[in-house]
């Protein structure tokens, strides 16, 4: 299995980092637009309706995708967006997070997929919009949520007691979110030092709330952390909800793409939202 995973690991860093690099920005969206298209299979394969098949809804979204690609008709509400999704994902989290699976079943199927078709467009335009503020800025974003999960699995595994969403996903506890939340801190200071040495073509997250004030620093990065750790949570949601261990097989060692990018569905589009709203 960890052979598997290495290798994986390896291919997938193969394939983004030079798309994240390049100086064209297709080669990065043309990736994000594979990944948005998997995604929208695993979800709606975890959310079965029986009038619109998993591929259909896959292809529905790859479509609405290329049409925003080929004339930007969302871009426009890049900055409103990110507001948006914070309050569809804060409702929906909300519904269900006292009541667990069965209050996610609750939820009609329909709903759920409408919720999912928005979910990964408004990611897809997310992804582009971050890009354009500069690969610099993509960078601290991903490196964020990254850094929120690392923390949060070493600091839970050594000092966690107390459960963080039981009913969700048991193994993740306070002490870990915590953890993470000090680790992303941490990083956001250490990656402003640098970047007033190296200066950067465009400004990190960091950079961009720190120069508003610390006020919205601490709020900032409180809030992306917390954006990622919903994500994370509401993904192991669907998976419990029906009975999966991951969203798909589609990378072997690590599940699906879903499983590998839950956490930035909500956390990339509230990442630039709040550029739009400091500046």
């Amino acid at each position: 299995m960890l052979k598997q995973r290495v290798i994986t690991a390896f291919v997938l860093l193969c394939i983004f980092l030079p798309a994240l690099f390049a100086q064209a920005a297709w080669p990065f969206l043309a990736l994000i637009l594979v990944m948005t298209t998997l995604a929208a299979w695993e979800w709606a394969r975890m959310n079965p309706m029986p009038f619109l098949k998993a591929p259909v809804f896959a292809l529905m979204t790859l479509g609405l995708c290329v049409l925003d690609w080929r004339f930007a008709c969302l871009d426009a509400l890049s900055g409103l967006g990110g507001g948006v999704l914070l309050c569809v994902w804060a409702v929906f989290f909300a519904m269900v997070f006292k009541r667990g699976i069965e209050g996610w079943l609750a939820v009609a199927v329909p709903l759920r997929n409408a919720m999912g078709l928005i979910m990964l467009l408004g990611a897809w335009v997310s992804f582009g919009q971050a890009k354009a503020l500069g690969t610099h800025f993509l960078m601290s974003v991903l490196a964020l949520v990254w850094t929120a999960d690392i923390g949060a699995y070493f600091v839970g595994r050594a000092w966690g007691q107390r459960k963080l969403a039981p009913i969700l996903s048991p193994g993740k506890s306070q002490e870990g979110a915590f953890g993470g939340l000090v680790l992303v801190f941490l990083l956001g200071f250490l990656w402003m030092h640098v970047e007033s040495l190296l200066r950067p073509d465009s400004m990190s997250i960091y950079a961009v709330l720190w120069q508003k004030g610390a006020l919205y620093f601490v709020l900032g990065l409180m809030l992306l952390v917390a954006c990622s750790v919903v994500g994370d949570l509401f993904e192991s949601l669907l998976k419990r909800a029906i009975g999966f261990k991951d969203s798909s097989q589609l990378l072997p060692g690590h599940g699906g793409v879903l499983d590998r990018i839950d956490a930035l569905l909500p956390t990339v589009p509230l990442a630039v939202g709040l550029v739009h709203w400091v500046s």
